[in-house]
């Protein structure tokens, strides 16, 4: 097994909920001998856990650990894009289901599925080519057989009518591999500028793996970390709290550790 294969395994361990939950579980067997310090540390889990859980903190999050991305507004995108004499447009994977039985095979996430029709917005505003990067990630690595991530997007956008794929990479691992593959297929058609879709939370670690490949980068972040509900219901645990959370903290550790 390659080394890397072991980050989605310890990242889960670290990020909610795992992290909290095995926090209250030591909690839980120190008390057996220390029952002061083994409630506080089960209590400080619990705290944890609920924080984590809430879009609130997510957002809060996400401003304080992350580098500060703007989105393009959608009046002036276009514009943008040819002021900086962009050449194309690359979209994101963010993952894929495996089956969806009532559309009959492999489909793209959520967060693939919405990166990819933005990116398909973009290039049919402006005329430019698009691409996708996506692949199998390390959770996936080494399965003799995983679902083409590109070709579920290419299907998306067929049936949309937005706009077709031009590159399309699906063997790429992580982030850094997404940008030396496209980066490799771009170059064949003398491609150097590049509008780059991802969510703005994974944006400032992709824009440093594409401009590390020398390309020149505009960003064209979406899939914010905002407010959804009222006020009181965002401090309240959520599925897309979570989310969001454990999104922000992988990303905040993916920057300080390089990858």
């Amino acid at each position: 097994m390659n080394p890397a294969e072991w980050r989605p395994i310890l990242s889960s361990l670290v990020l909610p909920p795992a992290g909290p939950l095995l926090l209250i579980a030591f909690g839980w067997l120190l008390a057996r001998r220390r029952r002061g310090a083994g409630r506080a540390l089960g209590l400080a889990g619990l705290l944890l856990l609920w924080l984590m859980c809430s879009n609130a903190v997510a957002v809060r999050l996400s401003d304080l650990l992350l580098p500060p991305v703007a989105a393009l507004p959608p009046t002036e995108a276009v514009a943008r894009l040819q002021a900086r004499q962009v050449q194309a447009v690359i979209a994101l994977g963010g993952g894929l289901y495996p089956r969806v039985p009532e559309l009959e095979g492999p489909q793209p996430s959520g967060q693939t599925g919405t990166r990819a029709l933005y990116g398909a917005w973009l290039a049919r505003e402006s005329g430019l080519p698009l691409g996708f990067a996506g692949g199998v990630g390390w959770a996936n690595a080494g399965e003799a057989e995983h679902p083409d991530e590109a070709d579920a997007v290419a299907r998306l956008l067929a049936r949309t009518g937005l706009a077709p794929l031009r590159w399309a990479d699906s063997r790429s691992r992580d982030t850094v591999e997404n940008a030396q593959n496209m980066a490799a297929l771009l170059r064949r058609d003398g491609i150097e500028r590049i509008a780059l879709v991802t969510s703005a939370w994974h944006m400032p670690r992709a824009v440093r793996a594409f401009e590390a490949t020398g390309l020149t980068v505009l960003p064209a972040p979406m899939g914010f970390a905002v407010p959804l509900q009222r006020p009181v219901l965002e401090w309240l645990p959520s599925t897309h709290g979570l989310a969001n959370t454990s999104a922000v903290v992988r990303e905040w550790l993916a920057l300080r550790l390089g990858r």
